[in-house]
């Protein structure tokens, strides 16, 4: 069933969620944000089970070019490097 809401945007950039609505979230779940020209839409990101996962991960395969144990610590430190600032 479609229904139409309408919302505000305060003064600090914040959208108020009528509490009809907000009563349709749950703490932790997260949504994904659409947006085109005029129009934002949020989508609920599935949860995904631990064995869909291990599905998913099968399905793909082994990397044909798996980094090696140098190059996760070289991107680790660089990730460290950059968010330290």
């Amino acid at each position: 069933m479609q229904k139409t809401i309408t919302i505000n945007l305060t003064p600090e950039g914040n959208i108020q969620i009528p509490l009809e609505l907000r009563e349709q979230f749950s703490s932790g779940d997260q949504y994904l944000v659409v947006t085109t020209e005029n129009t934002i839409t949020l989508k609920k990101v599935p949860k995904i089970s631990w064995d869909e996962l291990r599905k998913r991960r099968a399905e793909v395969g082994e990397d044909p070019n798996p980094l090696t144990t140098e190059e996760i610590c070289e991107i680790v430190r660089e990730v460290r490097k950059n968010t330290s600032r």
